[in-house]
């Protein structure tokens, strides 16, 4: 050590230890950190595992491709089975009853029926005990069903020549009462044990769904057979009838079994609209105001109901709509005294005018519910008043297309006959404009709510143009007139710009169209005049797609016309057709909206299938126009954002080839069809592949029905067997295929091809094997079939159910 070194340094200088006490330092210190690092490996493991479910998913290999998903559920199977079988046993029952009845005594009819009937409903008690409450159920329907063929029983044997209705009506009630004790009595079984392995669910629920639904189903029919058997009238039955909707509706406005509600309310509506329909008949047959005051009586009784289900139901939109139907059926009796009254033209003015009265009861203090029912009551009449026009301004609008058969054929005296042609102007009708004018005053008055003022207001706009287009026709204005009524509302159409507005421009238009084929000058006056208006309208913004559209149409028009008047041949009219089609791909290289540019082509397309149609005629000239009209096509397809119409092209010029090919006359159908299934099919399974949730019906339906249904219907008219072998060999290989691959469209196509073309190879042997059997066993037979095989289902359901559960608690 250097002898300058101070003893303050020699204090802060490390010490260094022997070789010996440093090993043992190193191997405490490595010792340590081998007791740390288990540690932190065992903290490691730990989180791992925790941590297993969210890193499985990133961490776990990519899965396969999703195998194709299957079409029919293991519940939606066994429902099938039993509902299926359910319903043939009581068809076979039925058979039974009706058609071997006469061939056993007093004794053993009794036994017969007595027994099934109890064992059928004794069976699901024993039933709902082991937990099958959907065999249960089925064979709970087949012992109603029973019952109601002991009581035909009962009436043959002991009451034979007794009063008919007034046996059905003690029975019915009867039933009634015997079906509601019935499923009161099964809902008061105790219920299952808990026990661990079979724990209660809804499925094994001991309550039978079936007989309070029935017996209120046949509760409907004591009170109306009671009116028919006490000999009442029309009115008489009429009132038993709202009397039962009545009942109906307040057991589903208070009852609380779902089932029970549906059927009531299913009972309410079927019985209030029977009843308020034969009422209606009633009031219109009213002679007079005494007979019209008791259909209105009638009427009250119905709006007293709906009143009652406004005031009792809970829900809004339920009280809304009694509400409603309860300004109807005020209105309609209001209406039919008015209509005994008034002369026949005034009948629907007056059910208007009390419609539109129902509009002051929207403000008032009754409940918002009520008042919104009101209002939409008298919508409804309202609406109701415009479809009683619909005929006459059906006929003001189709009527002229009577003329396309008999053009020029002369100018009639007046719109009215111009219109009605063919057919015949609606009775009563005179009044239309009118009735039109007050609804669409109505709706734009009244209608002031921001989120249906537009709607108002568009149904206003319509309205107002069929009250344009009706005046003429109801006040039999002069030909020449209405022609030029018609112009001038298109032209008021137009100026609106609107797109409402532009789609009844159009309209009219087409009427108008019509109406000038009544004489040669007038057609090709409008004709030109519609070309022309159209092309100005299309130099505005929006409306260019469908004014330019209809004046190609127009165009279209006005070349059959010309060509007309110079008395060519149609398929001579067709060369001078395609200058549209030629004038459209021209205007479609200059025009720069998409839109416009798509509904040229589009017209231009129409008018040259109108060509196409034609030249039909004569078929070397078709074959022209075909090939013209690809030549037109292929110019198109130049354009870089059309080279998709080159296909098209393509298309054309083969039909051109097939038209002159078709002098060979071949008539096997696979000819034609085969060459479209076969890549049809590939489609399909090569979309399959990519996208395995793809339905089978999707893939292979279009491609199989191609082929099988036109082979189909030509080996049925086959006398010989070689195409009916085929055509089974290749449906039994669909068939399999779709079994092999569990796949729902070649099963089903597939399968029902081999079924009709061995019905067909088969009928003469089936129809001897048939006829040596009694009608009722074979429905009998698969009923037992289905009623077995669907217990075994459940049972499996069921167990598998239970398995999957105690799996659950283990994990």
């Amino acid at each position: 050590m250097p002898y300058g070194v101070t003893g303050a340094t020699l204090r802060v200088m490390t010490h260094i230890p022997p070789p010996a006490a440093e090993l043992q330092l190193l191997d405490a210190e490595l010792r340590q950190l081998d007791v740390r690092r288990a540690q932190l490996l065992h903290r490691r493991a730990w989180l791992l595992t925790a941590l297993q479910p969210a890193w499985s998913a990133p961490s776990a290999p990519p899965l396969p491709a999703a195998s194709p998903r299957r079409e029919a559920t293991a519940p939606g199977v066994q429902n099938l089975l039993l509902v299926l079988g359910g319903i043939l046993l009581a068809l076979a029952a039925t058979a039974f009853t009706l058609l071997s009845w006469g061939s056993m005594g007093i004794a053993g009819r009794a036994l017969v029926l007595g027994g099934v009937t109890l064992a059928a409903l004794g069976a699901p008690v024993a039933l709902l005990r082991r937990g099958l409450r959907s065999t249960a159920e089925s064979i709970a329907g087949i012992g109603l069903v029973l019952t109601v063929l002991d009581t035909y029983a009962l009436h043959e044997v002991a009451f034979p020549d007794g009063d008919g209705v007034s046996f059905a009506t003690v029975a019915s009630a009867v039933l009634a009462v015997l079906w509601t004790a019935y499923g009161v009595g099964t809902a008061a079984l105790p219920r299952p044990a808990v026990t661990r392995t079979a724990p209660v669910t809804a499925t094994t629920s001991p309550t039978l769904l079936l007989p309070l639904p029935a017996a209120l189903a046949v509760a409907q029919l004591p009170l109306i057979l009671w009116a028919i058997a006490a000999g009442g009238g029309l009115r008489t039955i009429t009132a038993a009838v709202l009397l039962t909707a009545v009942t109906d509706m307040v057991v589903a406005l208070r009852v609380t079994p779902r089932a029970v509600r549906a059927v009531a309310a299913g009972g309410a509506f079927g019985m209030g609209g029977w009843g308020v329909l034969a009422t209606g008949l009633i009031s219109l047959d009213a002679a007079g105001p005494g007979a019209a005051a008791r259909a209105a009586a009638l009427f009250t009784l119905a709006a007293a109901g709906a009143s009652g289900a406004a005031w009792l139901a809970s829900g809004r939109g339920l009280r809304t709509t009694a509400a409603a139907a309860g300004g109807l059926f005020v209105v309609a009796a209001l209406g039919g005294l008015l209509r005994a009254s008034l002369p026949a033209d005034w009948t629907v003015p007056g059910y208007l005018t009390c419609g539109i009265a129902l509009v002051a009861l929207v403000r008032s203090r009754l409940p918002q519910p009520v008042r919104d029912g009101l209002g939409w009551a008298s919508g409804v009449v309202q609406a109701g008043a415009a479809l009683w026009t619909l005929p006459a301004v059906g006929v003001t609008l189709l009527g002229p297309a009577a003329w396309l058969s008999r053009a020029w054929s002369g100018a009639p005296g007046n719109t009215r006959e111009a219109a009605a042609t063919d057919t015949f102007w609606p009775e009563h009708a005179t009044t239309t404009p009118l009735l039109l004018l007050a609804v669409a005053a109505v709706l734009a008055l009244t209608v002031r709510a921001a989120r249906w003022r537009p709607q108002a207001l568009t149904a206003a706009l319509t309205l107002t143009w069929g009250t344009a287009l009706t005046f003429p026709t109801a006040l039999q204005l002069p030909y020449n007139i209405g022609l030029l009524v018609y112009g001038g509302t298109l032209m008021a159409l137009l100026a609106l710009g609107h797109r409402t507005a532009t789609t009844l421009a159009l309209v009219t238009s087409l009427s108008l169209a019509c109406l000038a084929l009544a004489a040669e000058p007038a057609t090709l006056a409008v004709l030109a005049s519609l070309t022309a208006v159209f092309a100005a309208g299309a130099l505005r913004g929006r409306l260019a797609p469908a004014t330019a559209a209809a004046s190609l149409g127009y165009a279209t028009a006005l070349t059959c016309a010309v060509g007309a008047s110079l008395d060519w041949q149609p398929q001579h009219i067709a060369l001078l057709v395609l200058l549209v089609p030629a004038a459209a791909a021209l205007l479609t290289a200059r025009i720069t909206d998409p839109a416009t540019t798509k509904a040229v082509e589009i017209a231009g397309a129409a008018a040259a299938l109108i060509a196409i149609d034609l030249a039909t005629a004569e078929l070397p000239v078709l074959a022209l126009v075909l090939a013209l009209c690809a030549v037109i096509v292929a110019g198109t397809a130049i354009r870089p954002e059309r080279r998709s119409l080159g296909h098209v092209a393509a298309g054309l010029f083969a039909l051109a080839a097939w038209v002159r090919l078709g002098t060979w006359n071949v008539t096997d159908p696979e000819a034609y069809t085969l060459p479209v299934t076969v890549p049809a099919l590939f489609v399909g399974a090569l979309r399959r592949r990519r996208d395995p949730s793809a339905t089978s019906w999707t893939a292979y339906g279009p491609g199989l029905t191609v082929t099988l249904a036109p082979s189909l219907l030509a080996a049925w008219t086959d006398p010989h067997w070689t195409r009916p072998l085929l055509l089974g060999t290749a449906a039994l290989t669909v068939t399999l295929l779709g079994a092999r691959h569990r796949l729902q469209a070649p099963l089903v196509l597939g399968g029902s091809t081999l079924a009709l073309d061995a019905l067909h190879e088969l009928a003469p042997y089936l129809a001897q094997v048939v006829g040596a059997l009694p009608r009722w066993a074979p429905p009998a037979l698969a009923g037992l079939l289905l009623l077995a095989l669907g217990a075994t289902y459940e049972q499996r359901i069921r167990d598998a159910r239970r398995v999957r559960e105690v799996l659950g608690r283990m994990n």
